[in-house]
């Protein structure tokens, strides 16, 4: 490692995985650590961040760990103060929570408290953690804000499951990520957005093979990504290698966005 996030204060939501194995989230907090950083590791689950924790300082790193609810504004105002009281400052905020909440479908099948629930985790969390955290980085001249979005936000995928909330609000991290570029520009605040395709994380562990094997048959590359490659994906666009990079969306799908088969 090349301490690329050196001494940066790097906060980190939904950092834990669900379970064993690596998902985003937890790729993210350890490479920024072996990179350097101080991470503060957002989970709702305090024992899952706590392991999570001590994983990292068993390489050398440093971390805290702060449990909350990233859909309440209270969690996230109170995240942001315990982080820059433990580190002095806050250089990176990655707004990793994502996933289901509540049933998905398509509209007219969703019922309107899952479609409130999933924007709330998926959407909201993103806004409130960036409003706890800007006034750290306006306090320390600069930062960068990070918005983990998905290729669902993106395409029109058909499933017979329908997934109009989640897409929904996967699209508004999106425009989101736009205003933030464009608002905080001014205070040295950049604001980016990785498009994640296909990843193979424990969310979708349970899947089994076989969908694992259509999920791969999709990407151009044909196979799955792993949490690792958006990891690195947040390690460029965090350190001051981008640091003229602002508003732009980083496809890390293995080409499923752009590139398509061309009927012969």
């Amino acid at each position: 490692m090349t301490g690329r996030l050196q001494d940066k204060v790097v906060v980190v939501t939904g950092a834990a995985s669900r379970s064993e194995g690596v998902g985003t989230g937890k790729a993210m907090a350890i490479l920024a650590a072996r990179e350097g950083a101080k991470l503060v590791l957002v989970n709702r689950s305090a024992e899952r961040g706590q392991t999570l924790k001590a994983e990292i300082e068993a390489e050398g790193g440093v971390a805290m760990s702060f449990a909350a609810d990233v859909t309440q504004a209270s969690d996230m105002q109170a995240m942001a103060e315990a982080a820059e009281a433990r580190f002095g400052r806050i250089d990176v905020l990655c707004n990793n929570v994502g996933g289901s909440a509540g049933r998905s479908g398509s509209v007219s099948a969703l019922a309107e408290a899952d479609w409130h629930a999933t924007l709330a985790l998926n959407l909201t969390s993103a806004m409130l953690a960036s409003k706890a955290c800007l006034p750290a980085m306006q306090r320390a001249g600069g930062g960068s804000i990070l918005n983990i979005s998905s290729v669902v936000g993106v395409l029109g995928l058909m499933s017979h499951t329908g997934a109009a909330a989640y897409a929904a609000a996967k699209a508004g991290l999106l425009g989101l990520t736009l205003s933030l570029a464009a608002d905080y520009a001014k205070d040295g605040i950049r604001a980016n957005c990785i498009v994640v395709g296909t990843v193979y994380t424990p969310m979708v562990e349970s899947q089994g093979t076989e969908a694992r094997a259509r999920r791969a048959a999709m990407v151009p590359l044909r196979r799955e990504g792993l949490g690792w490659d958006v990891g690195w994906g947040m390690v460029y666009l965090a350190s001051d290698e981008a640091r003229w990079i602002t508003g732009a969306m980083l496809p890390i799908d293995g080409g499923l966005l752009n590139v398509r088969d061309w009927p012969r």
